[in-house]
């Protein structure tokens, strides 16, 4: 592979060597994705096929002979197939779905779409103090926060010379934690003045379900302007916190925010005391790169996920020693694994699949939910523990914690997301998004999920 090659003696400068393992591994994946898509296809396509040459089933309101059926479906695959040929994105035609006979009657609705980064989005999150605020990190080397009801930028930070890899929220004070591709995490201080929101047209409302309609060839949101030009710049950080010999891929705050702990491509997790900015504990034990860290919101646990195909549960809840666990649930790279309010931690991997283990068994899954597409850094709804899938297909899917689908989230032409999403972020609270994702199509978007409506579908 490309970026075992570039590890080995490599003469480039480390940050530009970052980069370029950055850029190989979403080619790689991009590719994976549109051949697992054009094998979907064709399975759907014999479907189809059969479907229609064994039921005699009726089209367009009229009934067809067994010869018309053939050579309706012979035209129908004719179509696909061109379809196939000169856009190989569209996940799904008008004809597959319309034979999808799961749906849900649950209102999720597009509310707000925030757009100018010049690059990918990695990560999304949202405030936990007030004036809550969405923050962005993207590979262009910027986090920018947002005005969640209006879409305007409030801030940009500039202080990293490498990909922003995720940003994190203080619990209690109006401080940011940026993980990046230079090999450090920072901490920084943010004042921000919230506008007066306008009134938003309502016109944007789908039902989540299994139909969808095609997709345009347009990849990304057009940024005519760099729109975050207008708003104050933030270039030095208040700490940086810096141990790491490889790309700093996440970090987050431990309960009550006085330790950091960051997750590195030079396969250790470290935890910082924030004040004085020294290294507390190196955590070492993964085989492989790291690909996230999460931190228990009520207690003193650190979940690490690896490209190992394991995480790893970090226990600092006695100061004088630490444990660790290991837990083999997956078959390739875990993306992420994270906390809930209780006693359950949530992994999600390459390897297409979603499950949810017992912290107090943590010997096999309590659930299993697989996918038709590998899985980024997912989140769960604090209250009603939904679990949002953010995928390589462009997808988001809803599911409960026994591994139940809820819904799939509206994507077309004119609205969702264009090429892999990346990120997903719970904002339960909020009258007006509670949900976020971002992707690598540059732009994070706002949804409305109607919560009661979902689970009364279960």
């Amino acid at each position: 592979m490309i970026w075992k090659f570039l590890n080995k003696d490599s003469k480039l400068p480390s940050s530009v060597r970052s980069t370029l393992l950055e850029l190989f591994g979403q080619i790689e994946r991009e590719f994976e994705n549109l051949y697992i898509e054009n094998l979907e296809l064709r399975r759907e396509i014999e479907t189809l096929n059969e479907r229609l040459a064994a039921e005699g089933q009726a089209i367009d309101g009229a009934e067809l002979s067994k010869g018309q059926l053939k050579t309706k479906a012979s035209h129908s695959t004719s179509q696909l197939s061109q379809k196939l040929k000169t856009t190989y994105k569209a996940s799904t035609s008008k004809i597959v779905s319309s034979f999808k006979t799961t749906t849900s009657r649950a209102v999720c609705q597009l509310v707000k779409e925030y757009i100018g980064h010049r690059d990918g989005i990695w990560d999304v999150s949202v405030a936990r103090t007030q004036p809550v605020v969405l923050g962005t990190a993207s590979a262009d080397h910027t986090a920018l926060l947002w005005s969640i009801e209006t879409g305007r930028c409030l801030v940009k930070y500039s202080g990293h010379v490498g990909s922003v890899n995720s940003i994190k929220f203080h619990p209690s004070e109006q401080l940011a934690l940026t993980a990046s591709g230079d090999q450090t995490a920072h901490i920084w201080s943010y004042a921000v003045q919230l506008p007066t929101p306008q009134p938003i047209a309502d016109t944007t409302q789908q039902i989540c379900g299994e139909d969808e309609v095609e997709c345009s060839d347009k990849d990304e949101p057009d940024v005519d302007a760099d729109v975050s030009s207008d708003c104050p710049t933030i270039r030095v950080p208040l700490t940086s916190l810096k141990s790491h010999q490889g790309v700093v891929i996440a970090a987050d705050w431990l309960v009550g925010g006085k330790q950091a702990v960051t997750a590195s491509w030079d396969r250790t997790a470290n935890l910082f005391d924030v004040e004085t900015a020294e290294l507390v504990h190196s955590l070492t034990g993964h085989d492989q790169e790291l690909t996230h860290c999460c931190t228990h919101p009520t207690q003193r646990l650190v979940v690490t996920s690896s490209r190992d195909t394991t995480f790893r549960l970090w226990d600092f809840r006695d100061p004088s020693i630490h444990s660790v666990n290991v837990f083999q649930g997956h078959t390739d790279t875990v993306t992420s694994a994270v906390f809930t309010v209780g006693d359950n931690v949530v992994s999600g991997s390459d390897d297409r699949t979603v499950k949810v283990w017992d912290l107090r068994n943590m010997r096999s899954p309590i659930a299993t939910i697989r996918t038709d597409s590998a899985i980024n850094r997912i989140n769960v709804c604090v209250g009603q523990k939904i679990i949002a899938l953010p995928h390589d297909n462009r997808q988001v899917r809803l599911f409960d914690m026994s591994g139940v689908r809820l819904a799939r989230l509206p994507r077309s032409s004119r609205q969702g997301h264009r090429r892999m999403v990346c990120c997903s972020a719970w904002s339960e609270d909020h009258p007006m998004c509670n949900l976020f994702t971002c992707g690598f199509d540059r732009q994070a978007i706002g949804w409305n999920i109607n919560i009661p409506a979902l689970l009364q579908e279960k």
